[in-house]
């Protein structure tokens, strides 16, 4: 595969800074929405665990 040229690279970092301030306001607000946020860890670690465990049983069943 061929290397990006040069025009090509400064238009893909311009269209990159464009995406980034176009969504910092609502990043912005969704870091300050997730400070005043009810913390629930049991909600993410129970599924993560599932998965695991699901992994895991895979792997011994081969």
């Amino acid at each position: 595969m061929e290397q990006p040229s040069i025009w090509q690279m400064i238009l893909y970092g311009a269209l990159a800074l464009l995406v980034i301030f176009w969504f910092r306001p609502g990043i912005k607000a969704s870091l300050e929405r997730s400070k005043h946020a009810e913390k629930d860890w049991p909600a993410v670690l129970v599924p993560i665990a599932l998965v695991v465990a699901f992994v895991v049983f895979l792997i011994v069943m081969t």
